[in-house]
């Protein structure tokens, strides 16, 4: 429908300094156009915040929309602007299209301060896919079962998940572009797209959740979390940090200073930072990392590496995958670690057959540390270089190190287990913290009072803590099971026995604590990986006495998992 004609006034009604605020003049138009499931709303507007929602389930196809427009110019003017809003609404062959334009005469009254305010709210059939173009204004959206296209000069874009009917019907979806986002200056979030994501935003951050296909996520300097990523991902922001939970592919990533976060990823990486740190848990393909004053921590290396930083720390822990057949393990190719001003600390594997290059271009011997067990050969010239060599189990493809002031310190994967651990708890918890902030509140639409309102589907979806149930396949990854309280093994407890005193340690007067980290299998038993603290000869019998403890298994996502814990005994002399 159009917006009829009036003579317009010829007095400018606004409000003058000094004078008492005029209520707002406001007007609601509504309406609704019959549709077909599977096409698309295109809508378009030089103003407006939108608000998108899906029919209600079993809903007739519709298109229902309700437009609320304001001004805060004076009466009777006000009314004049309000009947020449032009708000057109038709149906076509594709779908449904709905274009709203201020008056003309509205720009001639922008110098002196008058205002304007528009609000779509627009309810479509499920499968319907939507083009939104505003102005000025906010776009949100609840779940939208065909393609989105958001797009928005200036306000912040919240959707919900995007191809939710695509996804389940063909697996072509995840190859295609499902979702184009696009804002000059706000923040962008959507929850899971089931195909391709391109996101672009002039200084917003973005948050976004699974994406079944590719993603090409850019910020002229927020910051960049996403969850999964199924395909390539394609990463950049001027400044701000950038996260990934999980991906399948090539991960590409650069920021002009904010810190990089990874999770697991199944392919290749090349992340490059102007000065923050960069973290990594796993990566099963090449990797190239590159920060020029940050640290960079990689607590699973099993391809190639190369890794460059200026001035920070470098921590690595090579652990190539072993073949079926055991013996020994190697990396692809080359790989090679340098540092600046930094130290390179490295953990390899006993059974890793590689030829080291260790060099420190400044300092004596002692700038090169090694478990003796690696048989480092180190060449030092008094105060100048000092160059260590190495032919692990036989030798393979080098391993180069080279720091200019730093130290390099050579030590084998199980020499540090705690440290390790750690550290990959530590970053689970950074990923789990970044991966769950920066969500965007509801755009804040005001609901009209109109009895031709759309209707709003009230339902929700329940999609899972998806996070917590990646970390804990991560730490079954790395740790061999999940951590779990101790008090909670001992609900799982089915049958147990208190250990019995040593006699020779109560004659010896010996007695404390005894603390043991274990682990509860999938069949129910109970192993010791260690112990943690206490006399060698109680923690003899405490260990006698846990392993024929018996639990009730525990499960993650539906399947049996062993879980790691402590357990504590005070031996105390009556």
């Amino acid at each position: 429908m159009t917006a009829g004609s009036a003579r317009e006034p010829s007095a400018i009604g606004l409000t003058k300094p000094g004078d008492p605020t005029p209520p707002r003049i406001s007007e609601d138009r509504t309406g609704s156009l019959q549709t077909t499931d599977g096409l698309t709303l295109r809508l378009t507007t030089d103003l407006g915040s939108v608000k998108i929602v899906p029919l209600e389930a079993g809903s007739a196809p519709l298109v229902r929309y309700a437009v609320h427009i304001e001004t805060d110019v004076r009466a009777p003017l006000a009314q004049h602007l309000l009947d020449h809003y032009s708000l057109i609404a038709k149906s076509t062959p594709s779908g449904v299209e709905i274009t709203g334009n201020l008056p003309p005469q509205f720009a001639r009254f922008t110098a002196s301060g008058a205002q304007f305010w528009v609000q779509f709210e627009i309810a479509v059939p499920r499968s319907y896919s939507v083009e939104v173009k505003t102005e000025a204004g906010d776009i949100e959206t609840d779940d939208i079962g065909g393609t989105a296209s958001l797009a928005t000069q200036g306000g912040n874009i919240r959707a919900g998940r995007i191809g939710v009917g695509i996804g389940n019907s063909r697996n072509a979806a995840s190859e295609r572009l499902v979702a184009r986002l696009e804002t000059e200056g706000g923040h962008i979030q959507v929850q899971d797209v089931a195909g391709d994501l391109r996101a672009f935003t002039a200084g917003g951050h973005i948050n976004a959740g699974n994406i079944a296909g590719d993603a090409a996520l850019r910020s002229g300097g927020g910051h960049i979390r996403a969850g999964q990523i199924g395909g390539r991902a394609d990463l950049e922001t001027e400044g701000g940090n950038i996260t990934v939970g999980q991906a399948g592919k090539l991960v590409s990533v650069r920021t002009g200073g904010g810190q990089i976060d990874f999770g697991e990823v199944r392919g290749s990486v090349r992340a490059q930072t102007g000065g923050g740190g960069i973290r990594i848990m796993y990566v099963s393909g090449p990797m190239e990392v590159e920060s020029s004053a940050g640290s960079i921590c990689l607590t699973r290396v099993a391809g190639t590496v190369r890794a460059a930083t200026a001035g920070g720390t470098i921590t690595a822990w090579i652990n190539p995958d072993a073949s079926s057949s055991g013996g020994t393990v190697h990396l692809p190719g080359l790989s090679q670690l340098t540092s600046g001003n930094g130290d390179i600390v490295v953990f390899l594997p006993r059974n890793l057959a590689a030829d080291i290059d260790a060099v420190v271009e400044s300092g004596g011997e002692r700038r090169i540390e090694a478990d003796p067990a690696l048989a480092l050969q180190v060449q030092n010239r008094g105060n100048g270089p000092v160059h260590a060599m190495a032919a692990l189990n036989g030798g393979g493809p080098p391993l180069k190190l080279r720091t200019t002031a730093g130290k390099i310190r050579l030590q084998f994967l199980d020499s540090e287990t705690a440290l390790r651990q750690s550290l990959i708890r530590e970053q689970q918890e950074r990923l789990r913290d970044r991966l769950n902030s920066g969500q965007l509140t509801p755009t804040g639409f005001v609901k009209q009072q109109s009895l031709n309102a759309p209707e709003v589907a009230t339902e929700t979806q329940d999609r899972g803590d998806w996070i917590d149930r990646w970390l804990n396949s991560l730490e079954t990854t790395f740790l061999g099971g999940i951590r779990e309280d101790p008090d909670e093994l001992q609900q799982h407890l089915v049958s147990s026995r208190s250990p019995v005193y040593p006699e020779i340690a109560k004659r010896a007067g010996v007695q404390g604590i005894v603390r043991l980290q274990v682990r509860a299998t999938k069949d129910g038993r109970i192993e010791v990986d260690k112990i943690l603290s206490g006399s060698p000869t109680l923690a003899e019998a405490a260990i006698a006495a846990v392993k024929q403890w018996r639990v009730r298994p525990f499960s993650a996502a539906g399947k049996p998992v062993d879980v790691i814990s402590t357990v504590t005994f005070n031996f105390q002399l009556r």
